[in-house]
């Protein structure tokens, strides 16, 4: 029964060291793709409380065990995935608000050019430029004083 005991404590040592250099890894790998600039800052701030998180509740323990206590888990370390979920989520919501406004924008500069394009046409055949598109053609898009930026 003791031998089970310590191969069960033994066993619970490799799964924190584990978690540990997992979590130090990704740390370390969102730095690098920050410094090489494959990663922009403000995209990777969630990335790294993220692993600073998982830093934390591999570290120490017993805060992990609280955390899983507060939250009604009977097994810490099914707390990480919990507390991993929870990161993915926000990352994800921080994407989807991203990507819209992105869409819009791209959207927009595409109406723009079109107006643009038909200026550029009408100028280049001579005949002066004609209201070609109607008003409702762009529907709820608002007319622009100068580029977004």
């Amino acid at each position: 029964m003791n031998k089970e005991v310590s191969l069960i404590a033994q066993n619970i040592q490799t799964t924190q060291y584990i978690a540990i250099a997992v979590s130090l890894g990704l740390f370390l790998y969102i730095l690098y793709l920050v410094r090489k600039k494959k990663i922009k800052e403000e995209y990777s701030l969630l990335w790294l409380f993220s692993s600073i998180v998982f830093i934390f509740f591999s570290i120490w323990r017993d805060g992990l065990e609280y955390f899983a206590k507060l939250v009604g888990i009977a097994y810490p370390p099914a707390a990480l995935f919990l507390i991993l979920m929870l990161a993915i989520f926000l990352i994800l919501i921080e994407f989807s608000i991203i990507i819209s406004r992105h869409s819009e924008e791209t959207k927009i500069l595409a109406q723009e050019i079109a107006l643009l394009k038909n200026r550029i046409e009408m100028s280049e055949s001579g005949k002066k430029a004609q209201n070609t598109i109607r008003k409702d053609d762009l529907g709820d898009v608002e007319p622009v004083d100068e580029p977004v930026g």
